[in-house]
């Protein structure tokens, strides 16, 4: 069912939607930038330190693909404002947190709040922007979520060094009002195309349960209990996909990636990508300011340089998705991540920040020309009543990645470092750990340049 007011612009639905997609990747960059002086404030080791940014990626993972199908169901404008109030008042009581405790359970709410920001802000945009014009309305969105990602270490940064860590979360209060006031002034329609149908919520908790034990499974790597938590895991995984294919009403789709290899293809090779590549705003924080020396401002001024190039690109690349093939633009994107990260691979104490630089400037341009060609290919593949569905899939490929990719840094900090806090005493234990990471990433993105290449062909003609 869909009900759209004809007054309604595609220009206002694109700048409410661009509005609330900046604030998941800013509060996500923001935080990161913020990990040294939390750690500082309530004394924590660099595996709980962790967790503040896991949490949020967690019950993202979590929530994103029950939200997908909830919101087609009952409606992706009315699932969209309740994400914004979620994450908006979640980030004002984080600002008060009197323990790290509450803190980590308070980004894990905040992630709901993101998870249906991310599932319903794409929904939205392809259930109004016509197929010929998608790619570029994709690609400007991304680059909004790109600047969130450019301004979250230049203001975290600032406010971090000026007022404290906590100015951070007071910040993401206003702009969550403005989100809210640009949603409900321009977007006037509703999308239900899966009314009448019901949510499979045992299916949704098998899910849930096996991205639990995906996620601690690869923080325990090391010990045998992780190696179970990754066994279960993959029973977890077999049921949920035995159950899906049974329900009338199935929470996610799967016969989508048996039928359709540019969905399943484009979904690994955003699965790989994120698994690739979010521990590296992570892990560069951290040297910047222990290894190099640098204030929070300064890392903050520097790490802008990665996002600022997608988000200039970002809309180029989606823009070209529309005319050509997504699967070669994409995978010349995922071969120049692959380079950035083997540039990242030979850090050390004395590293020029000329190459830093180089380094993300090189992994910018790979995220850019990557991000909206392959988002393009998997809302582009599907039928209308997927569409919230296929925006949960793009969605939790990411933050499964992003969540793979944190437990992978921190199961190297963890080998390398111990559970101690980062001191003068294991900055070069830290910088191996951060090195043999960045170079299993390599190896992971080289890995995506088959599956990224070989999806297959979105259009009838090349």
């Amino acid at each position: 069912m869909v009900i759209i007011e004809k007054s309604m612009s595609k220009k206002s639905v694109l700048i409410a939607i661009a509005i609330a997609s900046f604030l998941p990747p800013f509060m996500i960059s923001a935080a990161n930038i913020a990990l040294p002086a939390i750690q500082q404030e309530f004394h924590i080791d660099a595996v709980i330190l962790s967790w503040i940014v896991t949490s949020y990626l967690l019950s993202s993972a979590i929530f994103l693909v029950p939200s997908g199908k909830i919101a087609d169901i009952w409606g992706r404008k009315r699932l969209f404002i309740i994400g914004i109030i979620d994450f908006t008042l979640s980030s004002l009581l984080i600002a008060f947190v009197p323990s790290v405790t509450w803190l980590i359970i308070l980004r894990a709410i905040q992630g709901v709040g993101g998870a249906i920001l991310t599932t319903t802000g794409v929904a939205i945009l392809t259930s109004v922007i016509p197929l010929h014009q998608r790619g570029m309305a994709l690609g400007i969105n991304v680059s909004m979520i790109y600047i969130g990602l450019a301004a979250g270490p230049t203001i975290g940064g600032l406010l971090t060094s000026s007022i404290g860590w906590r100015s951070i979360f007071y910040l993401s209060v206003p702009i969550g009002l403005l989100a809210m006031l640009l949603t409900l002034l321009y977007i006037k329609g509703e999308w239900a195309d899966a009314k009448g149908e019901t949510l499979d919520v045992p299916g949704s908790l098998i899910y849930a349960c096996t991205i639990i034990a995906i996620t601690y499974g690869f923080t325990q790597l090391a010990q045998i209990s992780g190696i179970c938590c990754l066994l279960a895991a993959g029973g977890g995984l077999y049921v949920f996909v035995k159950r899906q294919l049974a329900v009338e009403f199935p929470v996610f789709n799967v016969r989508l990636f048996q039928n359709n290899r540019v969905f399943s293809f484009s979904n690994i090779a955003a699965l790989i990508n994120y698994g690739a590549t979010a521990g590296i705003s992570f892990l560069m924080s951290l040297y910047l300011q222990y290894i190099k020396g640098m204030s929070p401002e300064a890392a903050g001024l520097l790490l802008i340089v990665q996002p600022i190039i997608m988000a200039v690109l970002a809309p180029v690349a989606g823009r070209l998705s529309d005319k050509k093939e997504p699967a070669l633009i994409a995978s010349i994107g995922m071969a120049l991540t692959t380079l950035g990260l083997l540039m990242l691979v030979f850090l050390g104490n004395n590293t020029p920040i000329p190459y830093i630089i180089g380094a993300l400037a090189v992994l910018g341009s790979g995220f850019a020309l990557f991000g909206s060609p392959n988002t393009n290919a998997i809302m582009s593949s599907v039928a209308p009543q997927y569409y919230g569905i296929a925006s949960g899939s793009v969605a939790t490929m990411r933050l499964l990645g992003q969540n793979i990719s944190l437990a992978m840094a921190t199961l190297m900090i963890t080998l390398f470092v111990g559970k101690t806090q980062i001191s003068p005493a294991t900055y070069d234990a830290f910088l191996k750990s951060a090195t043999t990471t960045f170079g299993i990433f390599a190896l992971l993105c080289a890995v995506g340049i088959y599956f990224s290449y070989s999806r297959g062909k979105l259009r009838s003609e090349g």
